[in-house]
């Protein structure tokens, strides 16, 4: 890998859907033209989702409109366009509607009940449920970070090459999708070194097996990527360079069975905006979904949403 020629360093600061029953409305009854200006979405999937906790969300919530999470329903018609949402699941329903809600005014709440929870996790927000209940209801709105890669909004991370593939690779051995495990698989060891160069925060160029562009520490099944979480005003920038592909699978694999690892990432950089070229042109991921592939724009989106966070 050749080194980066030039960096001109930025002080200032910095998914998916999963599936649901379908959703239904709770209240106001059917019928009622009135809009909410308080929502709760469920997502019954959620790996630490029970009846029981589900009950309490309920009672918890009992002056919210309801709705089960359902990625095909469009829960925005039911409610006003300042209403706080409050989300109850896991990484891939808290992504999918902070993605849904970026860029507009509504107050989001979360709550961490999901396996992984890398982007709550990131926001400082507290695993005890009582504790987040609180700050979902009484929290104070604060305007985050999430990054954008060619019009993609992402919450955790943007890779190209060889770690976006190992992302969808320790995503599918998570979900224990075996049919989509060896079509990962096979995408990962057909991976190859590619030329870069980047313009705009960082000026610079060389060889690499991925380019990795951070939001949260930790990406898909808790793989770490940086120390960038969604409160900074910038993303951070790695090379991963020179490693075997049996390695980097052997480490989403790990990753993916919850086995503890340090990954290191070489030098990292804090960016507001990077234009990439690759040749020949990679495959991009924003988080676990793919974008294209290379030139890439990526851009850090700042006070892009509002999510409640402790006072």
């Amino acid at each position: 890998m050749r080194a980066i020629t030039k960096h001109r360093a930025t002080t200032s600061g910095k998914s998916h859907a999963t599936g649901g029953r379908g959703a239904r409305r709770r209240q106001p009854p059917p019928g009622d033209s009135k809009k909410a200006t308080k929502l709760l979405v469920i997502s019954p999937k959620a790996a630490s989702i029970t009846p029981e906790i589900e009950k309490k969300l309920r009672a918890e919530f009992a002056d919210y409109l309801v709705l089960d999470f359902d990625p095909r329903e469009d829960f925005e018609k039911f409610i006003t366009s300042r209403a706080t949402v409050v989300v109850a699941g896991g990484d891939g329903t808290v992504e999918f509607i902070v993605r849904k809600l970026a860029d507009s005014t509504h107050p989001i709440g979360i709550l961490p009940l999901g396996t992984f929870n890398n982007f709550a996790i990131a926001l400082g927000l507290s695993p005890e449920l009582n504790t987040a209940i609180e700050v979902a209801r009484h929290g104070q709105p604060r305007g985050i970070t999430l990054g954008r890669v060619n019009g993609h909004i992402f919450l955790e991370a943007c890779a190209i090459g060889l770690f976006g593939e190992t992302i969808a690779l320790g995503d599918s051995a998570k979900g224990m999708e075996f049919g989509k495990l060896a079509s990962k698989l096979k995408d990962v060891f057909g991976a190859k070194q590619f030329q870069y160069e980047l313009h705009g925060d960082i000026e610079g160029s060389g060889t690499a097996m991925s380019l990795v562009f951070s939001n949260t520490p930790s990406t898909g099944s808790k793989l770490p990527v940086s120390d960038a979480t969604p409160v900074d005003r910038y993303l951070e920038f790695s090379v991963h360079a020179g490693r075997t592909r049996t390695d980097i699978v052997g480490r989403a694999l790990a990753s993916a069975l919850l086995e503890k690892h340090h990954e290191d990432a070489g030098q990292v950089f804090k960016f507001r905006r990077l234009e990439v070229t690759t040749r020949p042109r990679v495959r991009i991921y924003s988080d676990n979904f793919t974008a294209g592939r290379t030139p890439a724009t990526v851009t850090a989106e700042v006070s892009a949403v509002k999510v409640l966070l402790p006072r």
